[in-house]
């Protein structure tokens, strides 16, 4: 078995993998800074036994992270608890993909998962790739697997979390799927101006990036991350991969795996 392990801003989140790489369960964590290695094994060897299977199966583990600070723990788990050095998706590994940002070093793991995922389903396309999550990101990658660069916008528990805690009489709501962008209620003149808001950054830089990037040859255009379901009736995606960062992690280990 493979457990791939997505490390971001807000939660970790893993999957359990057989060896061709069918996903068989996942579970999540909250990421803190703060949680030391015992914490973090003792977590995954539960979880994994909660779901039906045995911890002691697995044979490789799999790391995308955006947060530096907790990889440290998250090896020393791997070490302690499953005695296995993990494969981090980092600088200097197989992509299978030519960055083309200015320096390559700043592009973001999850970032480079998603586009090897999307570039392997995808082939022979362009593509546009929206991540929604703690941050909202698009990256664009030509169907020569060029990874052409991106847009980085706040995502949308951080927009909630900045009218909450930046203004006097505005409370956290729950950010959910609108209907009608009129509210008539604070909280639902807040969820619409999330919703519709966020709505219209997607359309309007997705638009620019395809004009920009792919101005004769339109791209396909991917959604995934935690909130990627709340926009799915707005038909702003061709699909909608949630698992698609541990998708391209396992492809990544696979390329790095010698034979």
């Amino acid at each position: 078995m493979i457990l791939a392990l997505d490390v971001g801003n807000t939660q970790i989140y893993a999957g359990l993998f057989t060896p061709d790489h069918k996903m068989v369960t996942s579970f999540r964590k909250n990421s803190k800074t703060s949680s030391s290695s015992d914490e973090v094994g003792i977590f995954l060897r539960t979880a994994i036994r909660e779901n039906g299977f045995n911890p002691e199966h697995v044979q490789q583990i799999a790391i995308c992270t955006v947060v530096p600070d907790v990889l440290y723990s998250i090896r020393g788990a791997c070490k302690k608890y499953f005695n296995l050095a993990p494969f981090v998706l980092q600088a200097g590994v197989k992509t299978g993909l030519k960055i083309k940002y200015r320096n390559p070093l700043e592009v973001g793991a999850d970032r480079i998962a998603n586009s090897i995922a999307s570039s392997q389903l995808y082939n022979d396309k362009n593509l546009i790739i929206i991540d929604l999550g703690t941050a909202t990101t698009f990256c664009a990658v030509s169907k020569e697997k060029e990874y052409l660069g991106g847009t980085i916008i706040a995502g949308l528990k951080i927009s909630m979390e900045a009218l909450e805690s930046r203004t006097a009489k505005l409370p956290a709501v729950e950010i959910e799927e609108k209907y009608e962008a009129l509210g008539r209620s604070t909280v639902e003149s807040i969820q619409s101006g999330l919703y519709y808001g966020h709505l219209g950054q997607i359309k309007e830089i997705s638009q620019r990036l395809e004009a920009e990037c792919f101005p004769n040859d339109p791209p396909v255009i991917i959604g995934t991350g935690g909130f990627s379901h709340l926009f799915e009736k707005e038909k702003v995606f061709n699909r909608i991969i949630p698992d698609l960062v541990l998708k391209g992690l396992l492809a990544s280990l696979s390329m790095n795996t010698k034979e």
